[in-house]
């Protein structure tokens, strides 16, 4: 008999691997289709970085790692949060995983009963809901709009605790929003937080380096809640390591000694050639980042010039991450003498038909009304595929 557990007929497909999969089999067919659906950095690994990874392969890291990482790992990442964010964490409070959605997965296993809360303000990141409910946890969502720049409010997060609220995960940078929370949004809800020390505060910073023109600030900054926060971070999109697949944690060290004996049972430490390779990135200048986001920064400004000239798309200006959000809900109940646009997911199909551009409906992301454009791509595919979605958006009536 062919039946999969409860848990796993939960879980809904990830939006933008569908997206993907579907943008391959149009290319397959011959048409020239563009994606501006995933979250992947379109640059190359630096070289230098490259070089460390070959290294060690001649150096024969080729055994098991240890579970929570190899020791000079958890130096650099304890050098860097101390470096870049002013943060102090001792290297045992240091947990590597393979990824940042393993790391966050650890903790929710970690913190997660049937029956507990966890707010996550809307938009989120789709993986987000989805570890929620595989842990038997309850999603407390907080919704906004591109008129508040997808930034929830201290009276909005106060209202959503409950006694059953066990945690609240954001990022920040965020995706798919690129919306980035300033240090005086972070203390007022670190004053909330500092009423309920039960409350674990779970901060996804893996874009942290992508910031245009501001600082980034972690919550963790904060030492009235500095045991109640969680940084999660990697090294996947400011180095441009996706496959390598190294994420890890910064936390209380009950926490992190949890997600070690978790990660002992579940997979043991992560890729040794790839722990290596982030040894280097980490401890390296940002020059290769900086460049790198210098190009994001022109691409944002291309791409919100663009939706610009479109009548009834709606936007916020993103100051992170790689991800414009488009406001697309003036154009439901529209059509163009065949299909009619009645949701997000409906905008998505209609783009990837009529503008042969790939982009990811809200809908995944607890928002609706609106569409995630990706800007890791060269600036002369933004052009051609915003000129085609303006073209087919102009024959709905």
């Amino acid at each position: 008999m062919e039946r999969v557990s409860d848990r796993v007929a939960c879980l809904s497909e990830s939006a933008t691997l569908a997206v993907a999969q579907k943008s391959r089999e149009l290319k397959e067919k011959g048409i020239d289709v563009i994606s501006l659906g995933v979250g992947e950095p379109d640059f190359n690994t630096p070289d230098f970085i490259k070089d460390a990874a070959k290294k060690a392969i001649d150096d024969n890291y080729s055994t098991y790692s240890p579970v929570p990482g190899y020791a000079s790992l958890l130096k650099a990442i304890s050098d860097k949060l101390k470096r870049d964010n002013g943060l102090e964490y001792a290297t045992n409070q240091i947990i590597v995983s393979n990824g940042a959605k393993h790391s966050i997965a650890n903790l929710l296993q970690c913190l997660i009963n049937k029956g507990d809360e966890v707010i996550i303000p809307a938009p989120y990141w789709v993986t987000y809901i989805e570890l929620v409910k595989l842990n038997e946890g309850v999603n407390v969502i907080i919704p906004t709009t591109v008129d508040s720049d997808f930034k929830i409010t201290p009276a909005q997060l106060e209202a959503a605790i409950t006694p059953k609220t066990r945690a609240f995960l954001f990022s920040s940078p965020s995706n798919p929003t690129g919306s980035v929370y300033t240090k005086a949004e972070l203390k007022a809800f670190a004053d909330i937080f500092a009423k309920h020390p039960n409350i674990i505060v779970i901060s996804d910073e893996i874009y942290e380096h992508i910031v245009y023109g501001i600082k980034h600030e972690s919550i963790a900054q904060f030492a009235k809640i500095k045991d109640q926060v969680v940084v999660v971070n990697g090294v996947s999109k400011a180095f441009a390591m996706t496959g390598y697949r190294i994420g890890y944690i910064a936390a209380p060290l009950w926490l992190a000694k949890a997600a070690n004996k978790l990660q002992g049972q579940y997979t043991s430490g992560p890729c040794s050639v790839s722990q290596i390779a982030s040894v280097a990135a980490l401890n390296a200048p940002l020059d290769t980042v900086q460049a790198m986001v210098e190009q994001f920064n022109k691409r944002r400004d291309l791409v919100l010039a663009k939706l610009a000239e479109i009548p009834g798309i709606k936007t916020s200006k993103p100051d992170g991450a790689f991800y414009v959000f488009p406001d697309i809900s003036s154009f439901f109940g529209k059509s163009d003498g065949t299909v009619t646009i009645n949701n997000a997911d409906d905008m998505g199909l209609f783009i990837l038909s009529n503008a042969f551009t790939g982009v990811v409906s809200g809908e995944a992301f607890g928002a609706p009304e609106c569409i995630r454009i990706s800007y890791a791509a060269s600036e002369a595919d933004l052009t051609k595929s915003l000129d085609r979605i303006k073209a087919a958006l102009a024959t709905l009536k």
